[in-house]
């Protein structure tokens, strides 16, 4: 069974896959343009000095999210 965690929790350098985004509204609408959807791989790439925002690398694009949204975005981790 996957254990299911939520963004935040991905460690530099971690690959996952989107499994779910529990954010609604115009927030969920900019994360999908953005990449952040179902089945969709990301990789934690950088973080900032304070640790909040990360940077994710997603479909070839890398973009910063809070953690606080980041925490609303369902993965699974890829196995090696």
């Amino acid at each position: 069974m996957e254990k299911i965690l939520s963004l935040d929790q991905l460690k530099l350098g971690q690959s996952a896959t989107i499994k779910s985004l529990e954010i609604e509204g115009i927030k969920r609408r900019r994360l999908q343009d953005l990449g952040f959807i179902e089945g969709s791989a990301v990789q934690a790439v950088y973080a900032s000095p304070a640790g909040n925002p990360t940077a994710y690398l997603i479909r070839g694009t890398m973009l910063a999210l809070r953690n606080e949204d980041a925490k609303q975005i369902k993965i699974t981790l890829n196995q090696r």
